[in-house]
């Protein structure tokens, strides 16, 4: 492959995959990673559980920004999810969280 024709390639996949590293690396650092994981259950449910569940659902990412801002139980078991105000994790931030858990497959 002629490195012209590669070029805007790499480009491409680089920039699909950077998204997504920071939005991992926001639920790391926001502490999401306490109780989640992206393949295996562990307080609270996978992300990828999370992502299967509200898939094709349009208004899953506002219920889901809801649910981590003010806690809740009952959705998946008896074991309540803390809030999570703003300060520990911006507007911005939890966007991109959501977005990532919500593109699992």
């Amino acid at each position: 492959m002629h490195y012209r024709t590669a070029l805007p390639l790499l480009l491409a996949v680089a920039m699909t995959a950077l998204p997504a590293q920071a939005s991992e690396a926001i639920a790391k650092k926001a502490r999401c990673v306490a109780c989640h994981a992206v393949d295996k259950k562990m307080v609270g449910p996978s992300y990828r559980d999370v992502a299967a569940k509200y898939r094709g659902d349009a208004g899953a990412p506002a219920r889901l920004a809801d649910k981590v801002r003010h806690g809740g139980s009952g959705v998946w078991g008896q074991v309540p999810m803390m809030p999570h105000p703003a300060d520990k994790i911006g507007d911005d931030d939890l966007k991109a969280v959501i977005g990532w858990v919500l593109a699992l497959e």
